[in-house]
């Protein structure tokens, strides 16, 4: 299968790096001109994933329609913008989503996003604990590879397992959707009790019970409990919630000593997909009358309708009750 990646931040990149391992020719689709540029000339995405030799079989591309040659396409844009990339996007099959979010505005899942604007496209989510610095050096990891047609599962896995990326099977692919989007959420929440010193019990506390909130949001959406204690929930989870390395729990770390939202925002060249995920989860919750109160404190630290003192005591005054 002739691969092809939509997206040239870290994330692609390093998807792109890890397709090109075996030599096969991949295309990369890069927004900036520079990307290409530098992707093509020296074989590196300085912008991106600095300090990172890449395959010489990655080439890069700013336009969509030369991706018209690939049998499957890997879609790594920030979640915000999969709808408009995809409207621009030849079509292909099958579409696997490296997107974690909840779209703004609609609080549609990116799955959802695609079967609007694709719906002949068959869909396969990937999903698990996979910083882009350490996927692109060869580090071993595993993912989620969550489809509903199992022989399209198998043969996207045979095109992407490396002996260091290893694929695992699931046809829930709401459920690996969710984890990715909530666990984004969730590190931010973690990043604040960072910044605000509040010690890693504090942390170790937010992570379990953040893990509950996903859980409780993800069977209501039909997802299934072994989906979200695997790779792509408890898994991903705990790697977000615990270095500074992801964005989510950077920016929390901001909120935590006290900067504000919109400042660390713009002074940002990658995305925290919490950041823009948080609205939307919050209202699906409510409107799923799922209890999420980790996911409703970092709203109001976004927004700024609270500061973090007050935030903390609201939650650790919540009324006691059973685990």
């Amino acid at each position: 299968m002739k691969a092809g990646v939509i997206g040239a931040g870290a994330w692609g990149t390093a998807l792109a790096q890890v397709l090109a391992a075996d030599g096969q020719e991949v295309l990369l689709w890069a927004l900036e001109d520079e990307v290409v540029a530098a992707i093509n000339a020296i074989h590196a995405n300085p912008l991106y994933l600095p300090g990172t030799p890449l395959h010489s079989s990655i080439r890069a591309t700013f336009a969509m329609t030369d991706l018209a040659v690939c049998d499957m396409l890997l879609v790594v844009t920030p979640a915000q913008h999969l709808r408009s990339a995809l409207a621009q996007a030849p079509a292909a099959t099958p579409l696997i989503l490296c997107s974690k979010g909840i779209e703004a505005g609609t609080g549609l899942l990116m799955s959802e996003v695609v079967a609007q604007i694709r719906p002949d496209a068959p869909i396969a989510v990937l999903s698990g604990p996979t910083f882009a610095h350490e996927v692109a050096a060869g580090l071993p990891t595993a993912v989620t590879l969550a489809c509903d047609d199992a022989d399209i599962a198998r043969a996207i896995a045979a095109r992407i397992a490396r002996p260091a990326f290893r694929p695992y099977l699931s046809d829930d692919v709401i459920g690996a959707e969710i984890g990715g989007a909530v666990k984004n959420v969730l590190a931010i929440a973690c990043g604040v009790a960072d910044g605000a010193g509040l010690g890693l019990n504090a942390r170790a506390s937010l992570i379990s019970r953040g893990f509950a909130e996903m859980t409780r949001f993800g069977l209501a959406r039909g997802a299934r409990a072994e989906t979200l204690g695997g790779l792509s929930g408890l898994g991903d989870l705990v790697l977000t919630c615990s270095s500074t390395n992801s964005r989510n729990f950077s920016l929390g770390k901001g909120l935590g000593e006290g900067q504000s939202a919109s400042v660390l925002l713009a002074n940002r060249r990658t995305v925290a997909e919490g950041a823009f995920t948080a609205p939307g989860l919050r209202d699906a919750a409510r409107a799923a009358g799922v209890e999420m109160p980790v996911v409703e404190a970092v709203c109001a630290l976004l927004d700024g309708s609270a500061p973090v003192a007050q935030v903390v005591e609201a939650l650790l005054a919540r009324p006691l009750r059973p685990e």
